[in-house]
Formats: C-alpha cells, sequence, structure tokens
C-alpha cells in the first residue's frame, strides 16, 4: 500500500467519524462509545449504557487475562473499552486511535475517572505499529478492524507486538458473498462500506478472517456468530435512522446520514452480513 493510497484512506475514515451526523449521533445515543451493545433475552433494546458495558465484560471475558496484564486496544475511540478493562478488571490498557479528538477525550476522561495510570491513548495507525515485538499480553478490536486498508498488514503487526502465547479478541462483521446476495443486498451493503470507510467488511466473506489470521502464524481458537445479542441495538438505530435516512434520499444528501443509512439498510438485509467474536493465540 503506498504512503498517497494510506493518507487518503486514512483521511476518508477521518471523514467518516468527523461528519456532523457521527459526533452528534455517537454523543446523544452512546456516550460517545463507537460499538455495539451485547443483550440478554428479554432486555430493554433501548438501555444502550447497560448493553455497551455487557459487551465490554464479554471481551473481558473471552479475554481471560489476570490483572496487571498489558494490552492494546486497536482503534480505541473514547477509551470506554479500555476503561472498562482497566476498572473492573484490573488490566493496563494502551490505546491506539488515528483520531485527535478521540484521543483528546479519552485522556480527559480517563483523567477524571482516575485510571490515567492504568490507561494510556496514543495517536498511531494500527498498519504501523509504534511498538516492540512481544510487547504486549493481548490485542483486541472492537468493530474497527473493518476500517483497514491492509488487512494482512495490520494482523501481522498485531502478531509482531503479542508476546508468544498471547490472545488476539476481535469483535468484527463477516459479510455473504456476492453470489448469494440479492442485487438489493449487495448494493446496501457496498454503500455502507463505502460511506463509512470500511473496505475491508467487503473483503470479509464468512470464514475468510479466520484463513487470513492463521496465514498471519495465529492459532484461531472460536469464531462465534453473535449477530443474535446485538440485533435489539440495531432494530433502535433503525426505528430511529428511517426519518432521517429518508430526508437524505429525498435530498440526494445520503452521505450527510451515513449512520442513519447503516441502521436502517443493515437491519433491512440480515442476510448480508454476521456479527462475529474472534479468539485466537499467537502459537
Amino acid at each position: 500500500m503506498s504512503k498517497v493510497a494510506d493518507s487518503q484512506h486514512l483521511w476518508q475514515v477521518w471523514r467518516y467519524y468527523d461528519r456532523t451526523e457521527s459526533r452528534l449521533g455517537y454523543r446523544l445515543l452512546l456516550g460517545e462509545t463507537k460499538h455495539f451493545g451485547w443483550y440478554e433475552p428479554g432486555q430493554s433494546m433501548w438501555r444502550f449504557p447497560t448493553a455497551l458495558r455487557q459487551m465490554e465484560r464479554e471481551l473481558a471475558r473471552r479475554l481471560g487475562l489476570q490483572p496487571g496484564a498489558r494490552v492494546l486496544d486497536a482503534g480505541c475511540g473514547v477509551g470506554d473499552v479500555a476503561r472498562t478493562l482497566a476498572k473492573e478488571n484490573g488490566l493496563d490498557v494502551t490505546g491506539v486511535d488515528i483520531l485527535d479528538f478521540n484521543l483528546i477525550n479519552a485522556r480527559r476522561r480517563s483523567e477524571a475517572a482516575g485510571l490515567a495510570d492504568r490507561t494510556r491513548f496514543v495517536r498511531a495507525d494500527y498498519h504501523r505499529l509504534p511498538y516492540r515485538p512481544e510487547s504486549f499480553d493481548a490485542v483486541y478490536t472492537m468493530e474497527t478492524f473493518v476500517h483497514a486498508a491492509d488487512p494482512e498488514t495490520v494482523l501481522s503487526e498485531f502478531f509482531r507486538v503479542l508476546r508468544p502465547g498471547g490472545r488476539l479478541v476481535m469483535f468484527e462483521y463477516s459479510r455473504t458473498p456476492d453470489d448469494q446476495l440479492s442485487e438489493q443486498s449487495r448494493r446496501a451493503l457496498e454503500t455502507v462500506c463505502e460511506l463509512a470507510a470500511m473496505p475491508t467488511w467487503l473483503r470479509l466473506n464468512h470464514h475468510e478472517l479466520e484463513r487470513l489470521l492463521e496465514k498471519a502464524g495465529f492459532l484461531v481458537e472460536d469464531a462465534a456468530d453473535v449477530t443474535e445479542r446485538m440485533l435489539p441495538m440495531l432494530r433502535a438505530f433503525y426505528l430511529l435512522g428511517r426519518f432521517p435516512y429518508f430526508v437524505g434520499r429525498l435530498t440526494g444528501r445520503i452521505a450527510k446520514v451515513v449512520n442513519a443509512l447503516s441502521g436502517v439498510e443493515m437491519y433491512r438485509h440480515q442476510d448480508a452480513w454476521r456479527y462475529q467474536i474472534y479468539t485466537a493465540t499467537k502459537s
């Protein structure tokens, strides 16, 4: 990947998160957290904070680490995941992100929570991590790997910075191959990925990430389809997003309402994708 292409892709990711709709939507609905929630049967789909923390605790369970373990959060956002792991599990978390406004917010929130000694946030691109080999006991992503421009490079970086036996846990999407999709579902997925700067999602046919992990040297322990656990939040986004999406289509400005578009189209076309948790170790 050339430096020009890399810079262009980073700018596209920045533009997606810096849109007014993204900033306001994440702030008003999720307190600026940027991942889906985990729902137990019978829980209200509108209990966003509860669902978000439950998803983060599911990550902690799958990491299975002892207090003091060193962890890399690849795409940390405002650091909510890192703070949950630090506060509830005693982990030492380093978060990297390319968005300055995320990092400023993450540091401020950790300072206010008294967790600045166990969470730190660094501006870095996970295609070129600024850490020595075997620096971390674990690495995780929470819906950020789909933004990668070169997934093979990212996985090789994760492998490099993990200690032998270290664990990688990825909460990510996979997709249904084109030949198994209707034209409408295929176009919906492609539009979402283009406007939200998620080129790797289009590459991740079901079971493809497992293959890429093995190619990078990882031993894949599990790939669990947990779509049903996050669907209640997606349904809420579908209900909230129908009107702004309608207005965006009516005015020819769907790029201005990309999150509303994503909520509506991904709920309508559930045949096109899965939400999965991948667990692997550095062999």
